[in-house]
């Protein structure tokens, strides 16, 4: 099903996220009251407090944010990727948002991530829901069928049904002999470089090498030819 469809019609997507303030003491209320509450359900497999746990609200919308976007996309012999950073997340969603409306139509494009389904798409929704910003058509699913929806997700397409499957974007990396973003850091650092270290280019680094990562996936599954170091072209602007 997959080789009808044209890579260069495909905007590959990495996120990175953040909890939405550096501790738990700096939570305002209502949202401590509720982390507090959503905590306990966490505390079901992870032991802890609400204080100690807080390191993991960066994977929720209600209680994160978005510090990067990085997209990249195939043009000739390039790859190029742009990426959407910074402290001010309505910024930076919006840029994006802007990006999808004026070139990413549905009907002529695809999204596509690593666990895009349960984590990149939905949470890129809700926050841009939360910043007032109107979903982009590419993005936004509701009342949409399945074969309706313009998403791609490369863990999805492992799981080849077995809905039990979880595989991580860098060990399905590594299985494939593709190179990992995993070197310099990786997930659960995030937080730190960014309230700890305000090591920005850092993360940004990092997620445009896991949307790189991504698109080599996906052209594997494909069996097409990869994309060499020297195709990536940054875009600035």
């Amino acid at each position: 099903m997959l080789y009808h469809i044209q890579p260069e019609k495909i905007l590959f997507l990495d996120i990175e996220t953040v909890p939405m303030v550096p501790d738990y003491l700096s939570l305002p209320e209502p949202f401590r009251s509720h982390w507090d509450k959503k905590s306990e359900r966490i505390n079901r497999s992870e032991e802890g407090t609400p204080a100690s746990l807080f390191h993991r609200a960066g994977i929720y919308a209600e209680f994160g944010k978005v510090i990067c976007i990085s997209a990249g996309y195939l043009r000739g012999k390039e790859f190029r990727i742009k990426s959407f950073y910074g402290d001010d997340e309505n910024h930076l969603l919006n840029g994006f948002a802007d990006m999808l409306r004026q070139h990413y139509p549905p009907q002529e494009h695809l999204l596509c991530a690593h666990n895009g389904k349960e984590f990149d798409f939905p949470y890129l929704s809700r926050r841009m829901l939360v910043q007032g910003i109107p979903i982009p058509d590419i993005l936004n699913t509701a009342g949409r069928k399945p074969w309706e929806v313009s998403h791609l997700d490369t863990m999805e397409l492992w799981k080849f049904g077995d809905y039990k499957n979880y595989t991580s974007l860098d060990l399905l990396a590594a299985l494939l002999g593709i190179p990992t973003p995993k070197e310099d850091m990786d997930g659960s650092m995030v937080a730190d470089a960014y309230y700890k270290d305000h090591d920005l280019e850092r993360i940004v680094r990092y997620c445009q090498m896991d949307t790189l990562t991504v698109a080599r996936i996906f052209l594997r599954y494909l069996g097409r030819k990869g994309i060499d170091d020297q195709m990536v072209c940054i875009v600035q602007e």
